[in-house]
């Protein structure tokens, strides 16, 4: 279940990170198989243990236990660099993991004392990174 959150968790930040710039969803699955789908018209639905892609030209599921890694890009090509850490005297915005932003706050521990627990994107405007309060 926390890998499921934390590949939600990126597609969030990705979508946080202006994803109408970016052309194609590429699923990486724990196999290495890299699977590129267009973003035109994507629908993401999860339905059980799976993980429903529409869009366009296509209709493509994944086991969400075999899924590794999901991402935006540009032209088709994986991005191995990961997101750059939040400094902890930053000030933060709050998002769940529908995009609904709950909240400013004055760094990263007062945004994570004031959350209920779940999964949340916390972002200083500039850098992104997923957080799990328990």
């Amino acid at each position: 279940m926390k890998k499921i959150l934390w590949i939600f968790a990126l597609a969030i930040c990705a979508v946080g990170a202006h994803a109408l710039d970016y052309d194609y969803l590429v699923f990486t699955n724990t196999s290495d198989v890299t699977t590129i789908i267009s973003v035109s018209n994507l629908t993401l639905t999860v339905n059980g243990s799976d993980l429903q892609v529409t869009n366009a030209d296509s209709n493509t599921t994944f086991l969400l236990t075999e899924l590794k890694n999901m991402q935006f890009s540009k032209d088709g090509s994986v991005i191995t660099a990961t997101d750059k850490v939040l400094r902890a005297d930053a000030a933060v915005e709050a998002y769940n993991l529908s995009g609904m932003r709950l909240g400013s706050f004055r760094n990263m521990a007062t945004a994570a004392q004031s959350l209920s627990a779940g999964a949340y994107i916390i972002t200083d405007g500039t850098n992104s990174q997923k957080i799990v309060v328990k």
